[in-house]
């Protein structure tokens, strides 16, 4: 069984907490919070100095609050690690032996998530540790792999876009929707096959929408309903990155 020490109890923390004690092969040992939390079994601490060993301290909490979280921790005999896409190893403190463990999934309270098919992505100083992360990654996820820090950061980059950017379209969907009194609900099976598709199909060949066909009748419509609301400039910058996207595309086919 592999000991574990939490910090942070944020969207991540909570999320790994429940899965790590969903796990017969791990023990989370303690959690640290700046606040207290309630009804939590395990024992827990608000003062990093009375932090207990374990083989693995995981530090799950904001990207710009890493680096000094990580100067401040008493030196340990454990491997510390941070959860974030967009932060290199190194820039945790050399005091403690680092690494890093990024589940790449978005993380909501109140609404669970299956680890098992989640990727953990990890990185790590030696063998010895790689191992040790692996070990840890396993409990969870069916999906344990091996990354540095600059590629890692790349797909942090590219999370950004397919969830991050897309939800915000979301909701700009849901405001204009709401403007005419339009139920979300019915945008939501189109959500789901534009997704499922990618299943089969890559984002390329997916691709579909007046931008891709150049309906310019259609574009413009679409901008003169846009006008007052704030959402015309982002209409144009998107519709403009996917026909140039196809013209650079068609001009490699040739």
């Amino acid at each position: 069984m592999i000991d574990v020490v939490l910090l942070g109890y944020g969207n991540v923390g909570q999320h790994l907490y429940s899965a790590f004690e969903a796990s017969s092969a791990v023990n989370v040992v303690q959690v640290y919070n700046r606040n207290p939390i309630k009804n939590l079994k395990t024992p827990q601490t608000q003062e990093l100095s009375s932090l207990q060993n374990a083989a693995v301290s995981i530090i799950a909490i904001p990207d710009d609050e890493i680096a000094a979280i990580s100067e401040a921790l008493p030196v340990l005999d454990t491997l510390v690690v941070h959860t974030s896409g967009g932060v290199t190893m190194k820039a945790l403190s050399s005091k403690n032996k680092r690494g890093v463990f990024y589940p790449l999934q978005t993380f909501s309270k109140n609404r669970s998530v299956d680890f098992k098919n989640i990727p953990i992505c990890i990185e790590a100083e030696n063998e010895k540790d790689l191992k040790l992360l692996q070990s840890l990654g396993k409990a969870l996820s069916e999906n344990v792999v091996e990354i540095t820090s600059e590629a890692r950061s790349t797909l942090h980059l590219a999370a950004v876009f397919v969830n991050n950017f897309v939800n915000h379209l979301y909701t700009v969907a849901s405001e204009i929707s709401a403007e005419q009194h339009i139920d979300f609900n019915l945008l939501k099976p189109l959500i789901a096959e534009t997704a499922k598709k990618i299943e089969s199909l890559s984002p390329s060949q997916a691709q579909t929408g007046p931008a891709k066909r150049n309906d310019t009748n259609t574009i413009q419509k679409h901008l003169d309903l846009l006008k007052d609301t704030g959402f015309s400039d982002l209409y144009t910058t998107l519709t403009q990155s996917i026909q140039q996207h196809i013209k650079h595309t068609s001009n490699q086919d040739q």
